[in-house]
């Protein structure tokens, strides 16, 4: 399985401590895998959970209110009752106005989570 990578910065936005945290690695990545308590690991061992979040992390929770869109507050239920929600996202992203690098656990834009039409 392969891992998106995300950075420090993305990482302390979403620490319910970041004071605590002591940036170790040199790369960190972003766990996607809804089973898992694992957030975000890096290439020195060390590990970040879901608890120690102040986040939510919308793909580890099965929940259609948990968040689809950090930078514009869409959850998934949002998104499957207004398919028009995902054009309004795109223009905004188009526009630069997303801040998916920070907003998003992930590090990564939301587009692609959007349910298909």
């Amino acid at each position: 399985m392969e891992y998106a990578e995300v950075s420090a910065h993305t990482i302390l936005h979403h620490l319910k401590q970041p004071e605590l945290w002591q940036e170790r690695g040199r790369r960190y990545f972003f766990c996607d895998d809804p089973g898992c308590d694992v957030v975000y690991f890096g290439d020195d061992g060390s590990v970040i959970l879901k608890s120690q979040l102040r986040t939510t992390v919308g793909v580890k929770e099965a929940g259609d209110d948990s968040p689809l869109c950090y930078c514009f507050d869409i959850t998934r239920a949002a998104a499957l009752a207004d398919p028009a929600l995902k054009d309004s996202v795109v223009e905004k992203t188009r526009q630069g106005l997303c801040s998916c690098e920070t907003s998003n656990p992930s590090g990564r834009c939301c587009l692609k989570d959007f349910p298909k039409a």
